[in-house]
């Protein structure tokens, strides 16, 4: 049986080790401690019953609760799968940095790595460009390089009348 349990968040990682610990010592049947990345305030435990987490989790810093419903395989594996991203980002596209610390700065692709899942960027109110590298989930694209605004045409075409 998978159940949830609501930690304090930035803490995962610390509850799921003294539950780990915890249930080493008791020899309790937990049989996983999931931190699954991108979930926030939550970890999810494997084991043979509630009173199995319970005694797991008991007087544990920054546990908060357990989820009363217990949750299927089906229902979390597109947390715990690994799915590589669809990139849609090239090189010359303009993006803005949606992660500290460069929240909020606009920058311009200068290299794509989808192995890494990650790009290089050089950061446009920069006196000098420096190059950067964010993950491809801590940007998002704002305009590609080749798309023109309706209407206009390249210097030197003329427009069919």
């Amino acid at each position: 049986m998978i159940f949830v349990l609501k930690v304090t968040t930035n803490k995962e990682d610390q509850v799921a080790d003294s539950i780990a610990e915890k249930a080493g010592k008791k020899q309790l049947s937990v049989y996983s401690i999931i931190r699954p990345h991108g979930l926030r305030g939550y970890i999810l435990i494997e084991a043979i019953d509630k009173e199995t987490v319970e005694e797991a989790c008991f007087n544990l810093s920054y546990v908060k609760g357990i989820i009363p419903k217990t949750v299927s395989y089906d229902e979390i594996k597109n947390l715990l799968e690994y799915t590589p991203a669809t990139v849609k980002m090239e090189k010359g596209d303009i993006v803005e940095i949606i992660a500290e610390p460069f929240k909020k700065e606009k920058a311009k692709i200068i290299r794509v790595d989808k192995a890494k899942e990650e790009v290089v960027v050089e950061l446009l109110g920069a006196a000098v460009p420096i190059p950067v590298t964010v993950k491809f989930d801590n940007i998002r694209v704002i305009r590609r390089e080749e798309e023109k605004p309706a209407g206009e045409t390249p210097a030197g075409e003329n427009q069919p009348e």
